[in-house]
């Protein structure tokens, strides 16, 4: 989330389990809902995405995050 939004820095917003041997490697999709960068808007009475940077992270735990990408989200009613 970005800083605007005054929400804690990390949230799972998806996840997909799979094992894979030593040296192994795959291709997977995790589809985000956009409800799940949402945060309730109290003037609005509604879900909004705050709009800014948004870093997705991928690893096996909160505390391993070794794949990164920025996303910029515009605002969305």
């Amino acid at each position: 989330m970005p800083p605007s939004a005054d929400e804690p820095p990390k949230r799972l917003v998806g996840y997909d389990k799979l094992m894979l041997e030593p040296g192994e490697s795959r291709e997977v999709t995790v589809q985000v809902d956009p409800l799940y960068l949402s945060v309730y808007d109290e003037a609005s009475h509604a879900m909004k995405i705050v709009p800014g940077s948004y870093t997705f992270a991928v690893g096996g735990s909160s505390q391993s995050l070794p794949l990164k990408v920025e996303a910029e989200m515009p605002g969305r009613r």
